[in-house]
Parts: structure tokens; C-alpha cells; sequence
């Protein structure tokens, strides 16, 4: 009763007859799970031909397009105390706005008149200045005097030393005769004394000798005395004239080291000028910071420090608040590993916390209450959290998104990839494989792949 053979005799047999026949045929339920199971195999594997949109799923927040439109801290530039509040949370106010005042708390700005002192001090040093520049013109001035004072002198002594010479000469040619009159009257008085020892001449005529004779000698000893005193004399006047050129010029030098150390003193009395001018402009600087005011339109969000009197140091934040004008975007991260598939321009769509929605991640055009927006940027740098960061900003030929929608926000963005069968993305979940990369052109970009030296 196997029925192995093709020849069957159940035609032959009257089945009903007997139990066992009963026993051994196929139950109606049986059947029924087969055609389902029939029925379920075919349904899975239509939906497996189905097609598929390839996603990347990622949540994230709502920003603002520009950085200038996020919400902001406002710090005091200075350190002061709080003195008047001129808006309250919550409240818009224009840019330019007033508001809160502080008051001074530091003892060296305390003078009301800080600012007119200060330029005072700048309009004395400036005096002092001038006063240096004509310190330096009389030094100037005695420096040319004193040069044309030792041109003088030097032309004066230079005529003394030529007369010293000329002195000199004269008593060297007195010498030279008295020389020669000495010579001829010693010859005269011993041939007197010769004449007189033969009795030819008187004693009279032999004194008379010695009286030349001495006088002669005299003159002589004479004109040397005079010739050494002219020599004396011209070295006096060459010494004389070293002197006065080592006089004039140290007082020279000494009226150019004056003239320097005025220029000196001047140059500091300018840089202390440069100094009181910036210290006058830092304090009118400062004045204007007593009063913080609105750095565009904007809304009051916080008060960090609401009391009166309430000190806050320097850039300590005072209040919080948000810009009127902005434009929303929605900051995502992605895993590096998807970091490749996303490019600029890309199309996301989001989920936004507050607005219901019904969803097929892989069948865009069968989800409802969702909005569209476009990739505009995209970090270079990992985040601290292991991802890279991407902001997306919102599509104008979409569907706007909800005026509602706040800073602050939570989205859950879905980027769209390339359509592939499902049965494909299911293999692709199994495997661990990221989803398959594809370029603008639509043609499929050659995968990259790990050196060998980096797999462990």
C-alpha cells in the first residue's frame, strides 16, 4: 500500500468499506494549511520583488540656518551691578534697545569725570612736548654758536702761532748778530791786549775792549734768552690752541648729549601721550557698556540675573534671548560608516516631535505628515559623539514646514537613497552591508575597500 506503482486500484476497491482507507487519507485541514502556506510563500515573495527605498535614519534637533540666528547668551562686557531692568522675558525688542543698566564697581572708574581729566593730562603732556621741541632748538642753536665760536678761536690762535714763528725768526737772526759781534769783539779786545803787552796801545784802549767785549757778550746772552722765550711762546700758543679745541669740544658734546636727552625726553612725553590718549578712549569706550542693549530683533527669553543690585563679573551672562528673524534647519548625525552616502543637496525627510505622522521608511510616497528638506552641510570633523554632524535645511517647493515649529525641537530625519528590490535590502540587513552608494549621474561609484594591513 505504498503506491509506488503507477498501476492504482482504488477504482477497484470500495474504499468506504473499510476503516484503514479512512485512517491513512489526508485530513480537509490538512489541505486547508497547505493552499495557505501555498498562499503565503507566493505573497512573500511578491513583496520581496516589491521595490525598496534605501534610508538612513537618524534623529536629531531643530536649529537655525545661520549661526547669528541661534538662540544667544548676552554677557556684560564690563564688571558692574545691575541698577534697571528695561524689559521683561518674553517681551521682542528692536535692535539698539535698552536693556538693563549697570553701574560701575570698580574704585579706579568711579570718578564721573575720568574721561575730561584724562584728556587734560593728554593736553599737558602735549604742552611738554612742545616745550621739548624748543629745548631742542636753543641746544641746537648753541651747538651752532659754539662751532662758529670755535672756527673764531681757532682762526685767532693759528694768526698767534704765525707771528710765535715770525717772533721766533726775528730773535734767531738777533742771536745770530750778536753771535758775530761777540766773535769780532773778543778778536778786537785780545789784539788790543797783544798791541798793548808791545806798548802800541793805552790801557785805556785795552778797557775800552773789554767794556765792547762785555756788552757784546751781554747782547748775545741776550738774544738767546729771547729766543728761547719766543720758542716757549709758539709752543704755549700750539698748546693753547689743542686746549681750546678740546674745551669747545666738549662743550659741544655735552650740548648734543643735552639736545638728546631732550629729543629722548620728548619721544616719552609722546608715548605717554599715544598712552593717557588710549586709556581717555578705553574709559569713553567703557562708559557706553554701562548700558547693554540689543544686538538685533529679538525676543526676551531669560533673565540670568534678575536682581537689582545683583553684581556680574566681566563676560558673566546677564540674559538670554532668541533672534525674531530666523530660518529653521534640523542638525543630524549620521555614523561614519553612512557618512559616504550623504552629499549636499540630498533629500531628507523629517518627523517632527508634536506633529503625528504615518510612515513607510521605504515607501516615501505612501507616508503621510511628514516634510521635506535638503542637505546644506556637512562637518569635517567627528563630533564628540562619535558621528558627524549634517544640517538640513527645508525644500521651497515642499510643503513648508509647520510655523509652530521651534528651536529646540526633536526631528527624526530619513535620508533618502537609491530604489532596490526588497528582498535585496533584506539581504543587505542580514549582512551587516551599508546601503549601495550612487553618484549624480545615477551609475554606481566603485566601492572602496580597507587596506589588508588594517584588518585585524
Amino acid at each position: 500500500m505504498l503506491n509506488i506503482s503507477p498501476n492504482t486500484i482504488n477504482q477497484k476497491v470500495e474504499q468506504g468499506r473499510f476503516n484503514s482507507f479512512s485512517k491513512i487519507s489526508l485530513s480537509s485541514a490538512n489541505q486547508m494549511f497547505t493552499r495557505w502556506l501555498v498562499g503565503t510563500l507566493l505573497l512573500v515573495i511578491v513583496l520581496l520583488l516589491l521595490p525598496w527605498t534605501q534610508n538612513i535614519q537618524s534623529k536629531g534637533k531643530v536649529t537655525t540656518l545661520q549661526p547669528g540666528q541661534r538662540p544667544q547668551t548676552i554677557q556684560s562686557t564690563i564688571a558692574g551691578r545691575i541698577e534697571k531692568w528695561y524689559v521683561r522675558e518674553g517681551q521682542l525688542v528692536q535692535k539698539g534697545d535698552t536693556i538693563v543698566h549697570l553701574s560701575e564697581i570698580k574704585a579706579e572708574y568711579f570718578d564721573p569725570n575720568l574721561v575730561p581729566r584724562t584728556e587734560q593730562q593728554v593736553e599737558a603732556k602735549e604742552g611738554a612736548i612742545v616745550s621739548y621741541d624748543r629745548k631742542v632748538e636753543a641746544l641746537e642753536g648753541q651747538v651752532a654758536a659754539l662751532r662758529s665760536e670755535l672756527d673764531f678761536k681757532q682762526q685767532q690762535l693759528a694768526n698767534k702761532i704765525k707771528q710765535m714763528e715770525f717772533k721766533l725768526a726775528s730773535s734767531l737772526a738777533d742771536m745770530e748778530q750778536a753771535y758775530y759781534q761777540d766773535s769780532v769783539a773778543l778778536v778786537q779786545y785780545n789784539r788790543t791786549v797783544q798791541l798793548f803787552d808791545q806798548g802800541i796801545k793805552s790801557r785805556a784802549d785795552v778797557e775800552e775792549k773789554r767794556v765792547k767785549m762785555q756788552e757784546s757778550r751781554a747782547k748775545y746772552l741776550s738774544s738767546q734768552n729771547k729766543v728761547e722765550e719766543s720758542r716757549n711762546e709758539l709752543a704755549n700758543a700750539r698748546l693753547e690752541l689743542s686746549t681750546v679745541l678740546y674745551e669747545y669740544n666738549q662743550k659741544i658734546a655735552k650740548a648734543e648729549s643735552d639736545k638728546f636727552s631732550t629729543i629722548s625726553a620728548k619721544y616719552d612725553a609722546e608715548g605717554s601721550v599715544s598712552k593717557l590718549r588710549i586709556q581717555a578712549s578705553n574709559y569713553e569706550q567703557r562708559s557706553r557698556f554701562y548700558f547693554i542693549v540689543a544686538p538685533q530683533d529679538s525676543y526676551i527669553t531669560k533673565a540670568i540675573k534678575p536682581g537689582i543690585g545683583e553684581t556680574v563679573k566681566e563676560g558673566e551672562g546677564i540674559v538670554t534671548i532668541m533672534p525674531a528673524d530666523y530660518e529653521l534647519a534640523v542638525e543630524l548625525y549620521v555614523k561614519p560608516m553612512d557618512l559616504p552616502l550623504i552629499t549636499i543637496g540630498q533629500e531628507v525627510r523629517f518627523i517632527f516631535d508634536g506633529w503625528p505622522a504615518f510612515i513607510f521608511s521605504g515607501w516615501p510616497g505612501q507616508s503621510f505628515g511628514t516634510y521635506s528638506g535638503s542637505v546644506v552641510a556637512i562637518d569635517n570633523m567627528i563630533s564628540a559623539n562619535g558621528q558627524y554632524r549634517i544640517l538640513v535645511g527645508p525644500e521651497k517647493e515642499s510643503k513648508p514646514w509647520p510655523e509652530a515649529l521651534r528651536v529646540g525641537s526633536g526631528a527624526q530625519g530619513i535620508a533618502l537613497l537609491n530604489n532596490v528590490p526588497l528582498w535585496y535590502e533584506v539581504w543587505r540587513k542580514l549582512n551587516g552591508f551599508p546601503p549601495d552608494y550612487y553618484d549624480e549621474d545615477g551609475k554606481e561609484a566603485p566601492k572602496l575597500k580597507a587596506p589588508v594591513k588594517s584588518i585585524k
